[in-house]
């Protein structure tokens, strides 16, 4: 069966070094995988630290990159400074562990326009990427690229529509991210998206269709297990949710209430639905 990981965002932003020493312990004794590792700024935590404390506890990383304002492969003036960000989060991710980095690497989270010629700009989008995708290669690493839901983006919701936008570069340097949330919102059947992602799919992140613990919501979770089984996906299920108390990132992610009694229990009760849920796959 999966892995299953969880990621810090569930409890602090920025992640830190002192944040990760303060979590990892926790989340290794609650009996999870692997810690997903987000890369908001270069320098906020150490990668050769974070490598030490993992390997000690005996978990595993996935790394994410984030696109906040200023980071964009389609903003001419934007996409040199992109690039070298995305590239550093490869390098964070081969000296943690990470065979993946995930995330929305095309413009910044909440910019949404009219795309008009789709094939041209994806044309761009995978001129830009090509660099960052053969550097992934070369560090044994796959750029896992993020579709997102209407309200956050106009140029990825569907995997559909990523898979057209990646067509041409390489399997081993380039997948795509799948994300429960916003597949609930976009694809008419989430089960049938993951089928036809097959191969492509490099990381999956999970959550109830709000943003809070898997399971207790209306997500066919049945249906979506089997479609991962079927697709080839051997890596880790990584509860993806974030923390009301940053400012910032809350209102990037529209959380506006609580999503659970607390962060440790969306995180426990996520891991004990997913490995129930996950038992009868076998590998």
């Amino acid at each position: 069966m999966w892995d299953i990981g969880v990621s810090t965002w569930v409890w602090a932003s920025p992640l830190t070094d002192d944040v990760l020493a303060r979590l990892a312990p926790r989340i290794r004794d609650w009996g999870f995988d692997v810690v997903e590792l987000p890369v908001e700024h270069p320098g906020d935590w150490d990668p050769h630290r974070a490598a030490d404390l993992l390997a000690n506890l005996g978990l595993g990383a996935a790394v994410c990159l984030v696109m906040p304002p200023g980071r964009d492969l389609l903003a001419a003036d934007a996409v040199a400074g992109t690039q070298d960000y995305l590239r550093h989060v490869v390098d964070v991710a081969a000296v943690v562990g990470s065979g993946v980095v995930a995330g929305p690497a095309y413009s910044p989270v909440g910019r949404t326009w009219r795309v008009g010629n789709r094939l041209e700009v994806y044309a761009e989008l995978r001129e830009n990427l090509a660099p960052v995708v053969e550097h992934a290669a070369s560090k044994g690493v796959r750029l896992a690229v993020e579709p997102l839901n209407r309200y956050e983006t106009s140029l990825l919701n569907t995997v559909e529509q990523a898979l057209e936008a990646l067509d041409g570069l390489p399997d081993e340097g380039c997948g795509l991210a799948l994300d429960t949330y916003h597949m609930n919102i976009e694809e008419s059947s989430p089960a049938e998206a993951v089928r036809a992602a097959g191969a492509r799919i490099a990381h999956v992140q999970v959550c109830a269709n709000d943003r809070g613990t898997p399971g207790e919501d209306h997500q066919d979770w049945p249906a979506l297990l089997r479609a991962l089984a079927d697709a080839g996906y051997r890596g880790p299920l990584c509860i993806e949710s974030f923390t009301p108390d940053n400012a910032a990132i809350a209102t990037a992610a529209s959380i506006w209430r609580p999503l659970a009694a607390s962060p440790d229990a969306l995180a426990t009760g996520g891991l004990a639905f997913l490995r129930a849920a996950g038992a009868p796959f076998r590998w």
